[in-house]
């Protein structure tokens, strides 16, 4: 299996696309752009949904449903947030269709235009904001916080599975608060809930930070931002938390009676992670055999396998096994199908990324041992069969700790502190992270994308712990005073 899937060396971009469907992850749609999440694909997205969705109402958030549709005079009501999505939209022009008069078929009825075309979503803080005027009138009805898993529509010319489709599936937090402070921290905090969980779940390292003006959610005073590193040096934004003042609520006036029964308009937040992370953890793990799975996100952790198939005293050992694994949580499968060799099941287990799998033959069981093979450095060792779970646990355990450190060890070695332009062209033209000073205008942000491609990532919240903090000093490209070091990478 592994021999039809393109090593990274030699075409990285064909090498994702091969893993995603040998893998099983998904498979192309007659709708240009839009993909079909196939079973396994989406067992992985559910994990990811599940574990997610869990810190959301931990932190005090409930989940709701708005509609996919939302009226066009909507997107009219707050300048940059149209101005950011207007070409990506896709109209809904009329309620109905007919039989062609000819005979050839179904056409657009004509006298079914609709009086005012409806935007499928591609975010939805229009139709939220319309709905929480009527939600919020005292003090009393805030914090209001509101969470919806849905997906979205955005018009995307140029697409890749799970990384940009223009139907894809995402969580969108939507937050409205009393005052500007407990906005503000209520976007910092998801930001550190995403890092949490990408970082410990999905065993991705990440920079988090603040993006620049020109980079920032349209319609937001602040913009928070994840980003990691893939295999190739890219960066990929995986998740954002927008600080959106009050200009939603004065777009859609918004407004409540504060405790001294004055009318104030309330303070926002908006937040979302999307099936992007499919992406991110397919390129970020994956190798030239296959898919590799953090096991906190394996839909399968443990696969037994007979060799070379089983018996009544096979069976009764790895019914043991399994139940002893079963009860410390872990997902495990036996796979006595017959019509399919050892071989083949190896190979198989191995391309979808199970993290761990286990052989056991005759003589296995006449030593009292068994087989353990894990999935990320492909290591295969003899391991007694007294305590076996146990050592699989841990195992587990290992292998996370694995994906995550060698992770970091690679971006933190393509990550380089720059001083010069040519330093910096150097850095970008490899693949990696370029930490620069930067003079903070939008004027040099372009320029530095026109010459280069690498468009500024984050400026971290705080200096990298790898370099030493050298405070202020001057822009790479301009030579103009900078505050602080920012972070540029080409990125997808």
């Amino acid at each position: 299996m592994a021999k039809e899937i393109t090593s990274r060396s030699e075409d990285y971009s064909q090498w994702y696309l091969d893993i995603v469907n040998k893998a099983g992850l998904s498979s192309n749609s007659k709708v240009r752009g839009c993909m079909v999440i196939k079973p396994y694909g989406f067992a992985i997205w559910e994990k990811i949904k599940a574990d997610l969705d869990r810190r959301f109402k931990e932190t005090g958030h409930v989940n709701a449903y708005f509609p996919l549709l939302i009226p066009k005079s909507f997107l009219s009501k707050e300048a940059d947030h149209v101005e950011g999505f207007a070409k990506e939209c896709a109209v809904v022009t009329h309620h109905r269709l007919m039989n062609a008069p000819d005979g050839s078929g179904v056409v657009v009825d004509p006298s079914a235009r609709l009086e005012e075309e409806l935007i499928i979503r591609p975010t939805s803080e229009t139709i939220i904001w319309d709905t929480y005027k009527d939600w919020i009138h005292s003090y009393r009805d805030l914090p209001l916080l509101i969470n919806q898993w849905a997906n979205v529509m955005r018009w995307e010319m140029r697409t890749r599975p799970f990384l940009r489709t223009a139907e894809f599936l995402w969580q969108e937090g939507h937050t409205a608060h009393a005052t500007r402070k407990e906005a503000e921290a209520e976007a910092v905090m998801i930001l550190e809930l995403y890092r949490s969980f990408v970082e410990d779940i999905m065993a991705i390292p990440l920079y988090t930070g603040e993006k620049t003006a020109h980079e920032r959610f349209a319609g937001a005073d602040k913009t928070y931002t994840i980003e990691a590193m893939m295999q190739d040096g890219k960066a990929l934004q995986s998740g954002t938390s927008h600080f959106l003042g009050q200009n939603f609520a004065k777009a859609f006036d918004v407004t409540f009676l504060n405790e001294h029964n004055k009318s104030e308009h309330v303070w926002a937040t908006s937040w979302g992670v999307s099936t992007r992370l499919m992406g991110a953890l397919i390129m970020m793990h994956s190798d030239d055999e296959g898919l590799v799975l953090p096991p906190k996100l394996a839909p399968l952790q443990v696969v037994i396998i007979p060799v070379p198939k089983a018996n009544d005293e096979i069976n009764k050992v790895v019914e043991q096994i399994m139940d002893e694994l079963k009860s410390k949580g872990i997902s495990v499968k036996y796979d006595t199908d017959r019509k399919k060799r050892p071989g083949f099941k190896f190979a198989q287990y191995e391309m979808e990324g199970v993290p761990v799998r286990l052989a056991i033959g005759k003589r296995d069981l006449a030593n009292g041992v068994i087989e353990v093979a894990r999935r990320d450095t492909k290591e295969k060792s003899s391991v007694p069969l007294e305590g076996i779970s146990t050592y699989v646990e841990q195992l587990l355990e290992d292998i996370q700790q694995h994906l995550f450190d060698r992770a970091k060890k690679f971006r933190d070695g393509n990550t380089f502190k720059v001083d010069s332009w040519e330093a910096f062209e150097s850095v970008i033209e490899k693949g990696g992270f370029a930490y620069c000073h930067w003079d903070g205008s939008t004027e040099t942000e372009l320029k530095i994308k026109e010459l280069t491609k690498a468009t500024s990532r984050c400026i971290p919240l705080s200096p990298l712990p790898q370099f030493e903090d050298d405070g202020e000093g001057t822009c790479i490209l301009s030579g103009k005073p900078s505050k602080r070091r920012i972070i540029f990478a080409k990125a997808y």
